[in-house]
């Protein structure tokens, strides 16, 4: 079976990669051993936020008196929309494949082996059948860290994957991790009347986002009842029985108030996840990593082995699906022999909150621990009117970092919809424009993202 490409992991990444290689004449294999989609597709950013937008239009309908609508009584079907997430997964997974099929991809769904490489080849083994490949793209994802907590392994708890098939909500949940897994479930299960605790190590939720940013959206949902538990660490857990005789789980923490426990139905662990490197044969071909154990490429997705190359979570660049799709195009690309590479300076990061939080380029916090001069532009969301009209009652924040010569370092808004705007400073941020530049650009109106232009 020799092939031009093979590619390992049909996630963002790996599809992206075998659809590119395909539409330019590549004789390409993609090999996938769960389902076609990967993470991202089956059990991450598309569930979960078919699962949000679910608890936002409930919350829509909570509030819909501010809007002169009247709505009594709003309940939900949590059957429903645990079958509608299932429903829009399989079409979305369904389609991918349909369209890497139709570039003439060969799709193997089955646990791919590298063996080694001799002759120039790369050869891999599966499911019986031997393949041998000049170029190998690796696309292997991550898994969900699972910390050594004590008694981790007496209790019962819930990955994110888990959380995604209940059948029934629990009254209480514990969450340990407040990054952006652990904050969009809390989001989902706050929405959805289960009373959430969040306990998070460090001295803010969402790490890596601007922070008082993350700060405002915490306080939101401190409102909102969620209580957030902040430089905090737990330190064991063990099972304990409900006065009705129902299992619970009982979470024993210390922070500088001492040492204490929260009990809760249910425990959702969400403290991050880490690039998957063993299991397929990569020490086979050995190469080269980080100090932190991610294989180390250059900017053209190369890595120290002749031929093979590495895109996604498993360059530890950043666990997001659309730095995995962008990787996947450079790494094409260089294999064709195209002129590019890749950039990191604009990687949007958003958070399916409602509301939602967004940021792209640096944060403060970067931009003090790299020692650059920078000045900061705040506004409200209120100076966009397309905001107020659409959001009674509710404000939020958009920030830029420009430099000492007014470039765009960074853009971070909190606020309706965040996720949607964000990108128009990626562009600016990428594109290194200066304030005097990016204010020349005719922004529609009215829309949400005239926020950057009166920020300007």
């Amino acid at each position: 079976m020799k092939f031009d490409i093979a590619i390992i992991g049909g996630g963002p990444a790996g599809y992206t990669a075998a659809e590119r290689a395909g539409a330019n004449g590549l004789k390409a294999v993609l090999f996938e051993k769960k389902a076609i989609g990967g993470v991202c597709l089956n059990e991450g950013c598309i569930p979960t936020k078919t699962l949000l937008y679910s608890a936002k239009i409930l919350d829509s309908i909570k509030t819909a008196s501010k809007y002169g609508i009247s709505a009594e009584s709003p309940s939900f079907d949590l059957s429903k929309i645990m079958s509608r997430k299932d429903k829009t997964v399989k079409m979305l997974t369904g389609g991918v494949k349909m369209t890497v099929n139709s570039y003439g991809v060969t799709i193997v769904e089955k646990e791919a082996v590298i063996e080694g490489e001799s002759g120039g080849l790369i050869r891999i083994a599966c499911d019986g059948e031997k393949y041998e490949v000049k170029y190998l793209l690796v696309c292997t994802g991550s898994d969900t860290v699972i910390p050594p907590i004590p008694g981790l392994s007496e209790v019962s708890y819930w990955t994110s994957r888990e959380a995604l098939e209940i059948k029934e909500l629990p009254k209480t949940l514990v969450i340990i991790g407040g990054g952006v897994i652990g904050m969009e479930f809390a989001s989902f299960f706050n929405s959805l009347g289960v009373e959430v605790t969040v306990i998070e190590m460090l001295d803010e939720i969402l790490g890596g986002m601007d922070k008082e940013l993350s700060a405002m959206l915490r306080a939101e949902y401190a409102k909102r009842g969620i209580k957030f538990m902040l430089n905090t660490k737990v330190v064991s857990l063990d099972g304990s029985t409900g006065e009705n005789g129902e299992t619970q789980v009982r979470v024993n923490y210390e922070n500088a108030e001492g040492t204490g426990f929260s009990v809760a139905e249910k425990l959702l662990m969400s403290v991050g996840r880490r690039p998957v490197t063993k299991g397929f044969g990569l020490e086979n071909l050995n190469p080269e990593k980080t100090e932190r154990g991610n294989i180390r490429v250059d900017g053209q997705m190369r890595t120290s082995v002749t031929g093979v190359y590495a895109c996604g979570d498993l360059t530890g660049f950043s666990l997001l699906a659309h730095t995995a799709v962008r990787e996947a195009e450079v790494a094409v690309h260089a294999v064709l022999g195209k002129k590019d590479c890749m950039s990191y300076r604009a990687i949007p990061g958003v958070v399916y909150t409602n509301p939602e939080i967004a940021g792209v380029g640096d944060t403060e916090e970067a931009l003090q621990k790299k020692g650059i001069p920078y000045r900061t532009v705040k506004l409200p969301m209120a100076y966009s009117g397309r905001f107020v009209a659409e959001n009674e009652g509710v404000n939020g924040i958009c920030k830029l970092l420009l430099a000492e010569d007014d470039t765009v370092l960074g853009a971070h808004v909190l606020g309706n919809p965040a996720s949607e705007i964000i990108t128009l400073a990626g562009m600016a941020v990428e594109l290194k424009l200066t304030a005097a530049e990016w204010k020349k650009i005719v922004f529609p109106h009215p829309t949400v993202g005239e926020i950057f232009k009166e920020a300007l």
